[in-house]
């Protein structure tokens, strides 16, 4: 059977085979918001400043690295991942500070600040993966239980990625009475998972709103999107600024190092406490994740270069293996960077909660389950912490 009516079964049925956790792509008055965005030109969303979204070098190159038997060995804990047993008890109490973060592990924060509760790209799924089968598989149990987590006042996502914007997690906070501050475009994705457009907040770069009392911010990043097999770049990627009344917090989703930090921390830091990437860097992807020298450097710009402004927290590390470099090597060289530039860092369990102004968490507690972990980060007399485009050697209009 041939033609166009043979094509269209065809499509319809390809249709079906669609996993629904790519989600959908944005249409109608959600695309014509896209189209008319100052960061949409010439059919896709833009980076602030250029960036190479796809690997650099060649796949055999890539693979090389990767499936060598001893790298792999190095990209996984050598033991039991300590997890905080976080209990009702743990985060029923109001923080003496006013703010308290809970690092759930990879990106996932939950925030309570100025007696609200924000959720920061929570991933509960065992894979960040489209397919319960195959993908990246968590290395620790999630601490806590979304049912026993309490009431959230709004879950905030940061960019589409399966490790920052999982289904089943979506799925379970739809069912809860809780609003959903997005990236433009990522409404899509929610609507089509069952979260009634009423409880979406969708924004672009320095669009803000009001959640209870509290002040939402989408702040540029320097990354990209896509679930699916064709990787539109219609959904937007972003950082976030958390304002309450007394505290303000920077959450970065994934990004590379660029000058917009220094800009945003201008106009809305200096931040209490700022949760930055610094693990899944690559050198085939530096563009676009940030190595943990970067993440520091970051953090310094946000707060005016002074480092006793606030306090920062490393995330997007330790629950999936996503890049070559070791499991451990982003809290090494995390610490090792932070401890150069006198910032202070907080290393909590997955599920430690902590307030910022209290008691730092800062043993090195992934060294108990980790292989031992080289420092090729380390020059004589320091470490090295400032990234090339601090320096100048960026290209602002393109590639390094």
């Amino acid at each position: 059977m041939t033609g166009a009516g043979s094509l269209l079964p065809l499509r319809s049925r390809l249709r079906t085979l669609k996993p629904t956790a790519f989600g959908a792509d944005p249409t109608g008055a959600r695309m014509e918001r896209i189209r008319r965005s100052p960061n949409f030109a010439d059919g896709v969303f833009q980076n602030p400043v250029g960036a190479r979204t796809r690997p650099s070098g060649s796949a055999l190159d890539f693979a090389k690295v990767y499936f060598r038997k001893e790298d792999r060995v190095r990209r996984a804990p050598a033991g039991v991942i300590p997890v905080h047993p976080t209990t009702l008890a743990d985060l029923s109490r109001p923080p003496a500070s006013g703010l308290r973060l809970t690092w759930m592990g990879h990106s996932s924060v939950l925030a309570e600040i100025d007696g609200r509760r924000v959720l920061f790209d929570p991933v509960w799924g065992e894979r960040c993966s489209p397919f319960a089968f195959a993908g990246p598989k968590r290395l620790h149990p999630v601490p806590v239980s979304l049912a026993a987590l309490g009431p959230v006042d709004v879950v905030v996502i940061s960019h589409d990625h399966y490790d920052h914007l999982d289904l089943p997690t979506i799925r379970a906070l739809a069912s809860i009475d809780t609003v959903f501050a997005v990236p433009l475009g990522v409404g899509a994705h929610l609507e089509h998972w069952g979260v009634p457009p009423g409880h979406l907040r969708e924004l672009d770069w320095n669009e803000s709103t009001e959640v209870a009392g509290t002040r939402l911010t989408a702040t540029p990043a320097r990354h990209f999107c896509g679930r699916g097999l064709r990787n539109r770049q219609h959904t937007l990627w972003a950082s976030w600024v958390v304002t309450g009344p007394k505290h303000r917090i920077y959450h970065s989703g994934d990004t590379g190092y660029f000058p917009g930090f220094k800009e945003i921390g201008a106009e809305h830091g200096p931040f209490d406490a700022t949760m930055i990437q610094i693990g899944a860097y690559s050198d085939f992807w530096p563009d676009i994740h940030m190595t943990p020298a970067e993440g520091v450097q970051a953090h310094l710009d946000l707060q005016g270069n002074d480092p006793a402004a606030g306090v920062m927290l490393p995330i997007h590390w330790g629950t999936f293996n996503l890049a070559p470099h070791a499991w451990a090597e982003p809290g090494e060289w995390t610490k090792d960077a932070a401890e150069e530039a006198g910032q202070a860092v907080a290393f909590p369990w997955p599920g430690e909660p902590f307030e910022p102004a209290g008691r730092l968490p800062a043993d090195s507690w992934w060294r108990v389950v980790s292989a031992p972990v080289a420092r090729p980060w380390r020059r004589p007399g320091g470490t090295q912490t400032v990234p090339e485009a601090a320096r100048g050697d960026l290209d602002l209009a393109g590639e390094r």
